[in-house]
């Protein structure tokens, strides 16, 4: 075959990405068998990647050069110490973010103080908040706590005990056969003595003073 009817084959064009967008751009793995728009649903799925993205854009003022994939990857790795059953980094996370709600709480507590006496109303909002952030550091200390140490959960038959009155609604079909018979029985005999009662002719005795005159 000559060189001019060699065919040449064509390379994949790769695009040029600015460093910007590389920060931007994540990887998607395919797998055998498996479409390009299949694995980016997954992708989505799962949480990885957005949860990454919400992390970068409320992070870039501080955080300007970190990546998506970089994100990502941590993400994914703190994930897998998660079903591992490792908690330590889940831990460490609810420590950091307490200190921080505690920060939060005093410095609007202190803006709370310097409008007291003059700015009733900006004092009662900075202490509102204030207040929030103690709630929500308390809150995860106690989530913190309960992952340290667990709470035993017991598991106890109900039992119907009640100092008063206590009225119990039971539906057709709570009882067995047998107590369900036995209740019709007794409610049976208990009409049939009431009505030989009622059919009975009733014989008036006379009194012992009647007698003794009659005598």
């Amino acid at each position: 075959m000559s060189k001019e009817n060699a065919t040449i084959p064509e390379t994949p064009m790769v695009p040029t990405l600015t460093a910007a967008e590389k920060k931007r751009t994540i990887g998607i793995h395919v797998k055998p068998g498996e479409t390009i728009e299949q694995a980016t649903a997954d992708l989505v799925v799962r949480g990885t990647a957005r949860n990454a993205s919400t992390i970068l854009q409320f992070s870039e003022c501080e955080y300007s050069d970190l990546s998506l994939m970089d994100m990502a990857r941590s993400l994914r790795v703190q994930g897998e110490a998660v079903n591992a059953g490792d908690l330590s980094a889940a831990e460490r996370l609810l420590n950091a973010q307490a200190a921080s709600l505690n920060a939060i709480f005093n410095e609007l507590a202190r803006r709370a103080a310097l409008n007291m006496g003059e700015y009733l109303h900006a004092t009662e909002t900075y202490m509102r908040l204030a207040l929030k952030a103690q709630a929500q550091c308390r809150a995860t200390i106690e989530t913190l706590a309960e992952m340290k140490a667990p709470r035993a959960v017991a598991f106890v038959k109900q039992a119907n005990i009640a100092n008063g009155p206590q009225q119990v609604n039971n539906a057709e079909g709570s009882f067995p056969d047998s107590t369900r018979a036995g209740a019709e029985k007794s409610e049976n005999r208990l009409n049939e003595l009431l009505e030989s009662e009622r059919c009975e002719p009733r014989v008036d005795l006379p009194s012992s003073e009647s007698s003794l005159q009659s005598r």
